[in-house]
């Protein structure tokens, strides 16, 4: 088994979960109420939680969630670099269609022998690489990871996080990504 492994994460990487959550709650908002555009935490509204979990357990949500561009970019460099990769993504403990839905879309833009870890804990899983736009993720990996990369593709929501081995893709750096996962590959 190849051990030059780059994991990537799904919601907020490879797809763009928050456009289509945002959407979504769009669609069965009431005309009489304002717009709701932050990102939804366990501090929002109750209505609007209660409306994502609605939103969340439709399976075909997740089959059908739109591709992240700044994601696919760090996928194209890990394939050019023949990195071996696999999808790391975290299943809500609550939530079986989630992880039934992922599984499709895997399937569909990935293909069906992508190596898969659906997890409550990513820092469990090795990888060289993880991209992923989660803090809270990208902290529990490289406790264990001290010589780890994570290449984080940027939200309003990651903004202000910095850490020494964490490059923030913005869409206007893929040559410091590409040279940063280059020289994991040297040991470096």
């Amino acid at each position: 088994m190849k051990n030059n492994i780059a994991l990537f994460d799904m919601d907020g990487t490879l797809c763009d979960y928050t456009t289509a959550l945002f959407e979504s709650l769009e669609k069965i908002r009431s005309p009489s109420e304002p717009i709701y555009d932050k990102h939804v935490t366990d501090d929002s509204p109750q209505h609007i939680r209660n409306r994502t979990n609605l939103i969340r357990q439709s399976e075909s949500w997740w089959e059908n969630l739109p591709k992240f561009q700044l994601g696919w970019d760090i996928l194209e460099v890990a394939k050019k670099l023949d990195f071996h990769i696999m999808i790391l993504t975290q299943g809500p403990r609550s939530n079986p269609s989630s992880w039934s839905g992922k599984k499709k879309w895997i399937d569909r833009n990935l293909g069906r022998d992508m190596d898969i870890t659906i997890t409550r804990n990513k820092s469990l899983v090795y990888g060289k690489v993880l991209v992923d736009d989660w803090p809270e993720y990208i902290e529990g990996w490289l406790r264990w990871r001290t010589r780890g990369l994570v290449i984080m593709p940027a939200s309003k929501m990651n903004c202000n996080f910095v850490h020494k081995q964490v490059i923030r893709y913005d869409g206007s750096n893929i040559d410091q990504v590409a040279d940063a996962m280059e020289q994991v590959l040297k040991g470096r």
